[in-house]
């Protein structure tokens, strides 16, 4: 064990790690390794650091065109307009108003297209980000699923198992198993 656990229950630790997952641009990447790191079991860890950050995924994915539908239909209502002319606007001004890591992940779509930017997701924008990102370029909801999932399943099991091996390469993670 590299860290320290902390005094309260193994329970509340899957339940922090769950949320941090969750939690976005924290992703995998920090909650596989540190969850490892404070002994807890390494495929337990990869399950929860994966459902963590799958769920707002998938939630990302169900409700993305009902939320926009309903901000242009609100925003028209205020405005006393036809919420077609404010759809139109919304999408200009979104062209225009390119954030850099918006252009990033533009090019890695124009190249890639959704299993690039899938793959790529987690360690550039994060897995939250990048199924935004993919339904705003047009994407269908299942496809955008489909292909988080796969790229949130490989990373996992990438950090779970590099992090277990890198660990005990360096003789800071104690396997149970492992003869003393």
């Amino acid at each position: 064990m590299l860290l320290e656990q902390p005094e309260w229950g193994v329970f509340w630790q899957y339940i922090l790690l769950f949320f941090l997952a969750a939690a976005p641009w924290l992703e995998v990447f920090l909650v596989v390794p540190l969850g490892i790191a404070w002994g807890l079991q390494p495929v337990s860890v990869a399950v929860i650091g994966f459902a963590g950050n799958w769920i707002p995924v998938l939630l990302i994915a169900l409700f993305f065109h009902q939320f926009k539908a309903w901000r242009i239909r609100r925003k028209a209502r205020k405005e006393g307009r036809d919420p077609h002319e404010v759809a139109l606007e919304a999408a200009a001004a979104e062209e225009q108003a390119a954030s850099k890591k918006r252009r990033r992940a533009r090019g890695i779509w124009e190249r890639y297209g959704i299993p690039g930017l899938a793959l790529l997701a987690p360690a550039i924008v994060g897995t939250d980000i990048a199924a935004l990102l993919a339904l705003s370029f047009g994407s269908k909801p299942r496809w955008v699923l489909l292909w988080m999932t796969v790229s949130l399943a490989l990373w996992t099991i990438a950090l779970a198992v590099g992090t277990v091996y890198g660990l005990d390469f360096v003789g800071w993670f104690q396997r149970k198993d492992a003869p003393a």
